[in-house]
């Protein structure tokens, strides 16, 4: 029987029949629609453009347009290049199939429900082949767009000058070159399976595949299509194993030694790595077999191909490696992983540059026998312990320097050096809440900026308690002299303002009434013309712009204002501490700001999460870090910015000479940062190591600060950063800005330092104290050095010094006074000082409450050794420590089991439930110090519960016995 056969239709026709005649609408709606239709379309444009033109304008007022064309060129080629590659890509096939297409199909019910679809698009096939190629392109060419900072990064990179040791690649290669290439892969394994699905829909379509008809399932031209089109694929899947090697040298693994460990592995090195070689081959091989099918015409050879090699990815890639591990390594872990624990050690501490941190050992226990004269003698040279805490006087410095309801301070304040005495400085910024009556006017025309800085000296506080201004009043004066004041861009102006304009400004308010301005400074963007001011009407939402007669000649808007936005907005490759910081230098306010460059490629050093390291006890949504990656693995601080707080100048410093990182962005963005040689001296004097790079690698050496692999493996030397005791919600401890000399170091001087401790992991006694040089003036600058605690005499860490504050009988009476009525006691940074083989603890104490809104200064806590004092000022409370004067708290000195010394009777109370209840205090004491040196942290623990409940039953005793008529206290 002859098989049917018919001609395929290219042209859809169908079947004929009453027409049913729709009324078309009249000319003048046609001409509405059309006007309408124009008119959408133009106001879509219009806001697409008043976006780009916005930025342009931004960028070129502030000279730093090269950002924005190189970005924005960059963007396009890259745009254009890969949205027409996979335009064609997908376009080509589609053609293709459709060109293969046979001519004659067997009559079939799969062909002849087919016919109907092929009949439909008929009439639309080329403008559904633009309409596909054009959609998949726009796609794939946003795509490409995005990875602008790969390509700047690709054709810029600096080499590294360092190998890493599997396969003896510059670093560079993995920072700056894998990151392309697997962009290209990925990109070329999209186009391949967009095509493949495009062609074989086609095929499928006209006829080139069926399912169902009789005979062969696919005809010789489309076999051989697809088998191109696959043989494609698995060669990009030979090419995938083949970066895969690579890829094990900066690949993150679950390890037990390190969290987010990166780098070989044994189990990587002799079992994946020979795997992914294997692999190339095999995938190789079954690419060949497919293109083989264009004159095989089979696809017999390369189905088994591929099928061995999907096979041989199980069994080879993940069912070998894993024996691998169960049985060579599990069994002699510690000596297979060390070969490569110890190339992980090297490459994580100087990626994060702490491969020069100075270990030394430490005693902690202060020698008994040392001369407490010279002792209290060097307590006063060995560090300028700072007692005003930024973090707490904030409301001192609103309440007595605010002088106006719509001024206000940041929460936490900044510590700078001026004259070589450590300050604590805040500016007294623009606080819109408090504006009198707000409207669009008064928001911004009329209330547009700030006035002044307001400076305290950190270690001195008045006899009542409050902070020893160096600088204040409005206008301010003081020693810092004089300067210009107006601060227009601060942390806390997020707002935009409009200035230069008709409408006056108002600069500040004194006892004679109010100083007005007009803003004479060179940023903002000019208003000067309807089209500007319709972008910005549309780009900020707000058609006043648009036709306000505030807005004339001169007008000006101000965005952008913060200092972290404005260098983040001109250098978008860096990584922006969390902790800008304001400084008086040649005569005008700047912002200093530091500034990071990272990457997520260096290969065998293991990552970090910028966000959880950065965070403590302090972090909020305006001191957070804000990161261009999040996850790193190298971090240098290559970048110091300065942005002027009355024009918002800002200016990129070099600081970091030799970062690879930092000369690849150079090069990229030429002429965008000046040379280390240009930063002016005043601003030297001001810069300082930044806090955001000490958390991170103080997080790191928890781990990282043991060299020997076998030690680190054992993880019995880990440490861990220990929470704020000064913070209910458990949060890490806060670095500490603190001038100190520490033991062994060559500056004869205190040296402006940033501090922090550390605890053994899952304990509270102290296991190191580290301090970094932060003080560019001096040649150590960034030098880290570690004070090593031994394990077999442990010393109070942070916690159990607060716990031993709060435990003394004596201190908690006087606590509980200063707490009576609506007082409220708040603890200050709990600062650590290494002295003469001790640590000698320093905590103020404030007190807010009893009518005052703002924190007053009203004891210091310190510790040194076995001996507590409770004072009004720091001096008095040295001088106890050291026996130069009698304790008018008296606070016995501490007890510890077998030392043979006795504690002397504490002041007799005056009621026999008060004593009972403090002579439960202290079998409690005694019974947590025994606790913690056996390390029962379940005995410690219950008998701080108990000492809390004695204290509790004497403290209630006691407002007993001061409420009772007839009774003395």
């Amino acid at each position: 029987m002859r098989t049917l056969a018919f001609q395929m239709p290219d042209r859809g026709g169908g079947p004929s029949g009453p027409r049913i005649r729709v009324g078309r609408p009249s000319r003048r709606a046609r001409t509405l629609l059309m006007t309408l239709g124009v008119l959408a379309v133009l106001a879509m444009l219009f806001i697409m453009f008043a976006g780009f033109w916005t930025d342009w304008l931004w960028y070129r007022s502030v000279d730093y347009s090269t950002v924005f064309t190189t970005t924005l060129w960059t963007k396009i080629g890259l745009f254009a290049v890969f949205g027409l590659l996979m335009a064609g890509a997908v376009g080509l096939n589609i053609w293709l199939a459709h060109r293969l297409r046979p001519p004659l199909a067997a009559m079939s019910m799969e062909q002849q429900s087919l016919d109907r679809y092929r009949m439909s698009i008929a009439p639309y096939k080329r403008w559904l082949l633009l309409g596909i190629s054009v959609l998949v392109g726009l796609i794939a060419g946003a795509s490409a767009a995005g990875q602008w900072k790969t390509w700047l990064m690709y054709v810029n990179g600096v080499p590294f000058g360092k190998k890493d040791p599997q396969f003896n690649l510059d670093v560079s290669f993995y920072a700056f070159d894998l990151p392309w290439y697997r962009f290209l892969l990925g990109f070329g394994f999209a186009a391949v399976v967009l095509s493949l699905i495009a062609a074989a829909v086609v095929h499928y379509l006209y006829g080139g595949l069926r399912v169902t008809s009789p005979g062969a399932r696919a005809t010789a031209a489309a076999t051989g299509h697809l088998s191109v089109l696959l043989g494609l694929f698995v060669s990009l899947k030979a090419v995938a194993y083949w970066l895969d090697r690579y890829g094990l040298a900066v690949k993150s693994s679950d390890f037990k030694a390190s969290d987010n460990w990166t780098g070989l592995r044994y189990v990587d090195a002799n079992a994946y790595l020979p795997a992914k070689t294997i692999l190339f081959c095999i995938a190789a091989i079954c690419a060949a077999l497919f293109f083989a099918t264009l004159w095989r015409r089979t696809w017999q050879l390369p189905v088994i191909g591929f099928g061995l090699m999907v096979l041989s990815a199980i069994l080879i890639g993940g069912l070998y490696p894993a024996i691998v591990q169960k049985f060579q390594v599990q069994p002699n872990e510690q000596a297979k992983e060390s070969p490569y624990v110890e190339k992980n050690i090297k490459a994580t501490r100087d990626a994060y540059g702490i491969d020069q941190s100075e270990v030394q050992p430490y005693s902690g226990i202060p020698d008994s026998k040392a001369d407490k004269a010279k002792l209290r003698q060097e307590a006063d040279t060995t560090a300028s312990v700072r007692l005003l805490d930024p973090n707490i006087v904030s409301p001192a410095f609103q309440q007595l320097q605010q002088n106006k309801g719509y001024y206000g301070f940041p929460s936490t304040l900044a510590v700078d050096r001026y004259k070589g005495q450590d300050t604590v400085i805040g500016l007294r910024e623009l606080n819109l809440a408090g504006i009198p009556k707000n409207n669009w006017i008064n928001d911004h025309f009329r209330y547009t900026h700030g006035y002044g800085v307001v400076a305290a000296k950190g270690t001195e506080v008045t006899s009542n308690g409050e902070p020893v201004f160096t600088e204040s009043g409005l206008p301010a004066k003081g020693d810092l002299g004089t300067y210009k004041q107006e601060i227009y861009y601060g942390e806390q102006t997020k707002q935009y303002s409009i200035v230069g304009g008709p409408q006056k400004e108002l600069d500040y308010a004194d006892d004679k009434g109010e100083k007005e301005t007009t803003y004479k400074g060179d940023s903002g963007v000019s208003l000067g013309n309807p089209l500007n001011r319709a972008a910005y009407a549309l780009a900020f939402s707000e058609p006043q712009i648009l036709y306000s007669g505030a807005i004339g000649e001169g007008s000006k808007i101000l965005y952008n204002r913060t200092p972290k936005e404005r260098v983040e907005a001109v250098a978008p490759w860096l990584t922006i501490d969390g902790a800008a910081y304001p400084a008086v230098i040649n005569n005008r306010i700047q912002w200093i700001v530091d500034a990071y460059t990272t990457t997520n490629g260096y290969p065998y050093a293991s990552r970090t999460t910028l966000g959880d390291t950065t965070a403590d006890s302090l972090t909020d949504s305006q001191r957070a870090v804000v990161a261009q990656e999040n996850q790193v693995n190298y971090i240098r601080n290559s970048v110091k910015a300065t942005v002027d707080a009355y024009d918002g100048t800002v200016k990129l410093y070099q600081w970091d000479t030799q970062d690879p990182v930092l000369k690849t962005w150079m090069k990229a963005f030429p002429k965008t940062v000046k040379d280390k040689k240009d930063i002016p001296p005043a601003l030297m004097e001001h810069l300082r190591y930044p806090q955001d790079l000490f958390k991170v690698q103080r997080e790191l050496l928890t781990r990282y600060h043991v060299t020997d692999p076998q030690t680190f493996l054992s993880g019995s030397e880990v440490w861990a950063v220990p929470d704020d005791p000064t913070n209910k919600e458990g949060n890490a401890v806060p670095p500490y800005y603190l001038s100190l000399k520490m033991p062994g170091q060559k500056e004869p001087n205190q040296v402006f330092s940033l501090t922090t401790t550390f605890t053994p992991n899952g304990r509270d006694n102290l296991s190191a104290f580290m301090a970094v040089n932060a003080d560019p003036g001096t040649p150590d600058y960034g030098k880290i050095r570690l004070l090593k605690l031994p394990t077999a005499n442990p010393v109070d860490g942070p916690k159990l010094v607060q716990a031993r504050f709060n435990s003394k009988p004596e201190i908690a009476q006087e606590i509980n006074i200063l707490s009576r009525g609506d007082s409220q006691v708040e603890y200050g940074n709990l600062l650590a000082v290494p002295l003469d083989k001790g640590m000698l603890y320093v905590e103020p104490v404030y007190v807010r409450g009893g009518g005052l809104k703002y924190p007053l200064l009203k004891k210091v806590l310190v510790t040194y050794g076995e001996q507590t004092a409770f004072e009004n000022t720091l001096g008095e409370a040295l001088n106890v420590v050291f026996g130069a004067q009698a304790p008018t708290v008296p606070v016995p000195p501490e007890t510890r089991p077998g030392d043979g010394t006795q504690k002397p009777p504490a002041t007799t109370p005056q009621n026999p439930t008060v004593k009972a209840a403090l002579d439960d205090a202290k079998k409690a004491i005694e019974a947590a110090d025994k606790a913690r040196q056996d390390g029962d942290w379940a005995a410690y623990g219950k008998a701080q519960d108990e000492l809390k409940a004695a204290l509790q039953r004497a403290i209630d005793a006691e407002a007993k016995l001061q409420t009772t008529p007839g009774t003395g206290g």
